[in-house]
């Protein structure tokens, strides 16, 4: 089948900017699609346009009426990246559509400041919210944002430092290609006082002399969280914790709720462990609550932390894929069918029972749920000095009780004999 869409990537040096075959393809076009910015270039144009907007789905639709004729969409830089481009040929099929990709900005941004850019990571914040980006960041020697109207280098900016990200500088470059291009280095202090084009790419890199920040194992240590005092101890325990992320077997990317969240420890640890994850916490007390913020900040995870008593305010919460119950108060069942009954295909629940009725009613309300269960006692002992010896000091006994459908084990077995 011939190619009827060919999807040419544009700068903003416009017509100029394109090779010999992009610009054939443009004077051969009976149908000229693409934003206002692109098709501004082409006023000589005769033939029909169409403009592109949201929703995409209407533009398909526009699109699809003119099949069996040229038709070229203009989209900026490499319709491939964050683009158009993939969008179109799932729509209309592959065989349907050609890509001619120009360059994309971030390869602009980085050939503008000389910096290499095969080990950055890249990451769009365009239509996008920035909740999450503090984990996403963490560690990288070089980034690329892609920014929008709302998140602007300025407010990029005004967020990385709450998160304590003084260890980088930024690179704006506005306008990539076009007359009014420009480009410079900012402390990241100095953007919030700045005004900069909506058509701009921030490149993050690390200061000269200034240390790579600290990379967290799985396992914190407990100390290194704030915690309630004088009632220190508050916390999900390290071996409990790491045991724990183990049972709720966490997708890469989801939704994980956890309850009774107190100092944060278990959505710490998840979120580093997988910086896509979407987290979303609840806490009744206060005070743990405040702690749980200054945790945030300190080990850059970003996520969703209200005060409440569950199952009050889950309801604010998009539906999980793990589920993390690390203190209820006698609401245990009724929390327990809400959870159940919002929880994704294939998703797993955790509980910690620190005392065998909390044991029991988690078990038989989640087996009449339909769950199948596992019950693992962790019963752990810690080394302690005595004098020039050394003894154990034995921790409480904790119960983890692991919730699962059976049929999602049985639908994937009969995914992988398909």
């Amino acid at each position: 089948m011939e190619k009827w869409v060919s999807v040419v990537g544009i700068g903003d040096d416009g017509a100029r900017g394109l090779s010999a075959r992009a610009l054939e393809r443009v004077a051969q076009a009976e149908v000229l699609a693409g934003g206002e910015r692109q098709l501004a270039f082409f006023p000589e144009f005769s033939g029909e346009r169409v403009l592109v907007k949201a929703p995409l789905s209407a533009v398909v639709s526009a699109l699809l009426r003119h099949r069996g004729r040229r038709v070229v969409v203009l989209a900026s830089g490499d319709p491939l990246f964050y683009g158009i481009g993939s969008y179109l040929a799932r729509k209309l099929g592959p065989d349907a559509v050609e890509v001619l990709p120009s360059l994309s900005s971030v390869q602009l941004a980085f050939a503008r400041c000389g910096e290499s850019w095969e080990e950055a990571r890249i990451i769009s914040l365009h239509g996008r919210p920035i909740t999450g980006l503090a984990q996403r960041l963490h560690g990288a020697r070089k980034a690329a944002l892609l920014t929008d109207d709302v998140n602007t280098p300025g407010a990029v900016a005004t967020y990385l430092l709450h998160f304590g990200f003084h260890e980088y500088e930024a690179f704006v470059a506005e306008n990539l290609g076009g007359d009014d291009e420009r480009c410079a280095w900012y402390a990241l202090e100095d953007l919030p006082q700045q005004t900069f084009s909506p058509l701009n790419v921030v490149v993050l890199r690390l200061r000269t002399g200034v240390p790579a920040p600290l990379r967290w194992p799985l396992g914190i240590d407990d100390r290194e969280f704030y915690q309630r005092k004088p009632d220190r101890g508050l916390i999900t325990k390290k071996e409990v914790r790491v045991l724990s992320l183990a049972e709720l077997a966490l997708p890469a990317e989801g939704v994980l709720w956890d309850i009774g969240a107190c100092t944060g420890s278990v959505a710490i640890e998840a979120i580093l462990q997988n910086p896509g994850l979407r987290v979303y916490a609840i806490e009744k007390n206060a005070e743990d609550l405040e702690n749980l913020r200054q945790n945030q900040i300190k080990f850059r995870a970003d996520f969703v932390a209200v005060q409440g008593r569950a199952p009050a305010r889950l309801d604010e919460f998009p539906d999980p894929d793990a589920v993390f119950i690390g203190g209820s108060g006698g609401e245990l069942p009724e929390l327990l069918h809400l959870c159940a009954k919002r929880l994704q295909p294939g998703g797993r629940m955790v509980v910690n029972a620190a005392t065998i009725e909390t044991l029991a009613g988690a078990h038989q309300t989640l087996r009449g749920l339909g769950f199948d269960t596992s019950v693992t006692l962790l019963q752990t002992a810690r080394s302690k000095p005595i004098l020039n010896l050394t003894r154990f000091e034995g921790m409480n006994p904790v119960y983890l009780v692991t919730a699962w459908r059976p049929q999602d084990l049985a639908e994937e077995g009969d995914a992988r004999d398909e």
